[in-house]
């Protein structure tokens, strides 16, 4: 038995939690890893088998206990939201990297159940560069038993916000092993309760990936149990028919019950895991080049499809124009939707709207209408994304302090600039910014907020063009914080953003910093591709997703090197931080 070292590391929110680590011991000539993710209710003691028999002794090896789990703080079972765990995964490998030495490209990632599912999660919305992915019997679509579960968990959540339900399966139908089902009988740190926003959460959570999976691009191998209780199968076949890797593997295990890496056969698929991991790390690290991907790849043909009009015998086409009828309706009682509808609702003036987040009306009915307009699934991102963009500026902005150099701000496309002046008058130090947009009116919207808030001294609102290279390298005073919002997301063509990231690349000096957003998701695109108008003369809002593989490798193009990442729990908006190159 290799013998672990216990540790805390503190997660993104200040959370300090467990985790074990088994040294290498026969060190070679660089250092890698493996990072194991236990299933729902277990915790990392419970993966000292697996240590052992993946026979791995040039490699450290780590082991968290999640959060609500073993040994780690919370409420058992919970945490405040899908994403806060995937969160907690982004810290726990930066924390590998920066504590022991292991970069995340000498990282294998093996997973199981829930674990395999957060850590897909994780690579699909971060897009780290891990040198594969091992998941074992992902808990993609839970067997429930109970007619129509998952609606009744959703009007359960209406009522309670911290809701339980306990885990109904037994350990003899998670393992034929006599041992393993009496150790977890006995085993007093079970978590055996799991909430259901987590339970409803990953449901959502599993059918966005299999959705999505083609954004996924390590190499995976998939290994599943044959006489699986507690989970489906077909949602891990249809998860690995859509992943992008060139390099994947399925095996599929007969006879097995659900914990497939503790079933008395264990040794086979662990033994599938070894060599696909010693594989994995005897080639060239490689990944595609997504540069072109506003040409090919399936986001293009994905933008392609919703530039077509539907058929005069689609359901969709009928759908979506009663949908523009209702908004139409809804203009005259909503200002929310007036305002869309007059300006676009991807316009300054409509975000501005979407951040104020006060209902408004003609009418209690209109101001009713308005209010569950702004609380779509999209407007919440956009708000949770401004909370993001504000936290990572704040924390960007105090390490540019803390070295020594000014702070000088600039935003390329800020709209009327109300989030960006929000975080500037958080900030305690000194500063200087330039806010920048094409459209007058919002320059004239934002100076009238600059003159409000009493920062004509400080800020400078000014007209000027995003994608134009040569405005952006001429930027005085030199920028060491460079803010992108809400921009790049609007244009499909990656030659613009390129040219607006090589003019910032110019600006900027080494050292300096890029904080960029991303929309790698929406739920909603094909209803805003058909029913809503952007403010370029009124035409339909039709955006390509960028996964945020290539959002990140236009950044890093550019000669920009990603620090840090935040994504709403939906992993529709991603607030990103890059560093530039040089220093």
């Amino acid at each position: 038995m290799r013998t672990p070292i216990e540790h805390r590391f503190t997660s993104f929110d200040g959370v300090a939690l467990f985790y074990r680590h088994w040294p290498a011991t026969q060190p070679g000539p660089e250092q890698k890893a493996v990072a194991l993710f236990h299933r729902g209710h277990e915790h990392s003691g419970r993966m000292q088998d697996v240590v052992d028999k993946l026979d791995l002794p040039d490699f450290d090896l780590f082991a968290w206990d999640a959060r609500g789990h073993g040994l780690s703080p919370g409420d058992r079972g919970y945490a405040e939201h899908f994403g806060v765990l995937v969160k907690d995964i982004d810290s726990f490998v930066q924390h590998i990297n920066q504590q022991h030495g292991v970069p995340t490209k000498q990282i294998a990632i093996m997973a199981q159940s829930v674990g395999a599912v957060l850590a897909t999660t994780w690579v699909h919305d971060f897009a780290p560069p891990v040198r594969c992915l091992v998941l074992a019997t992902p808990a993609l679509k839970v067997k429930l038993y109970v007619p129509l579960a998952i609606p009744a968990l959703r009007f359960l959540m209406l009522f309670k916000k911290k809701a339980f339900v306990q885990s109904y399966v037994k350990p003899k139908l998670l393992t034929h092993d006599p041992v393993k089902i009496e150790s977890y009988q006995q085993d007093k740190l079970i978590t055996r309760a799991i909430a259901v926003n987590i339970l409803v959460s990953l449901f959502d959570t599993a059918n966005r990936l299999i959705r999505d999976a083609a954004a996924v691009h390590p190499p995976t191998l998939m290994l599943t149990s044959g006489n699986d209780w507690v989970v489906h199968q077909q949602p891990q076949w249809a998860l690995f028919d859509g992943l992008a890797s060139k390099i994947k593997e399925k095996h599929l295990f007969p006879g097995f019950f659900h914990d497939t890496l503790n079933e008395k056969d264990n040794h086979l698929p662990i033994g599938k895991a070894r060599e696909f991991i010693l594989r994995a790390f005897s080639q060239p690290q490689s990944s595609p080049s997504l540069l072109n991907a506003h040409r090919e790849g399936y986001t293009y043909q994905e933008y392609q499809a919703l530039t077509q009009p539907l058929s005069m015998f689609s359901p969709k086409r009928w759908n979506f124009a009663l949908t523009r009828l209702g908004l139409k309706i809804g203009a005259w009682f909503s200002d929310g939707i007036r305002l869309g509808v007059q300006t676009g609702f991807d316009s300054g003036s409509t975000l501005d709207y979407v951040y104020r987040n006060q209902p408004s009306g003609f009418t209690p009915f209109g101001k009713l209408v308005d209010w569950f307009y702004i609380n779509s699934i999209g407007w919440r991102g956009i708000r949770l994304r401004k909370q993001h963009l504000e936290q990572l500026l704040a924390q960007t902005m105090a390490k540019v302090a803390a070295s020594g150099q000014a702070v000088h701000l600039v935003d390329i496309a800020a709209g009327h600039g109300r989030y960006i002046l929000d975080a500037l008058a958080a900030f305690k130090q000194p500063f200087t910014a330039v806010l920048r947009d094409y459209s007058p009116i919002n320059v004239d919207a934002g100076q009238k907020l600059i003159t409000e808030r009493g920062l004509s001294d400080k800020v400078h609102f000014i007209q000027g063009d995003a994608f134009d290279q040569a405005s952006l390298a001429n930027l005085s005073p030199k920028p060491t914080v460079a803010v992108v919002s809400g921009l790049y997301e609007l244009f499909p063509d990656n030659d613009m953003i390129q040219r607006s990231l090589a003019g910032l690349a110019q600006a900027i000096p080494a050292g300096g910093y890029l904080v960029y957003t991303n929309q790698p998701w929406h739920p909603q695109l094909e209803m805003i591709a058909r029913a809503l108008t952007s403010h370029r003369d009124n035409q339909p809002w039709i955006m390509r997703r960028r996964t945020q593989l290539e959002m990140d490798q236009l950044v890093e193009a550019a000669g920009f090197e990603k620090q840090d990442q935040l994504i709403d729990e939906w992993g529709i908006f991603s607030v990103s931080v890059a560093r530039r190159k040089g220093a």
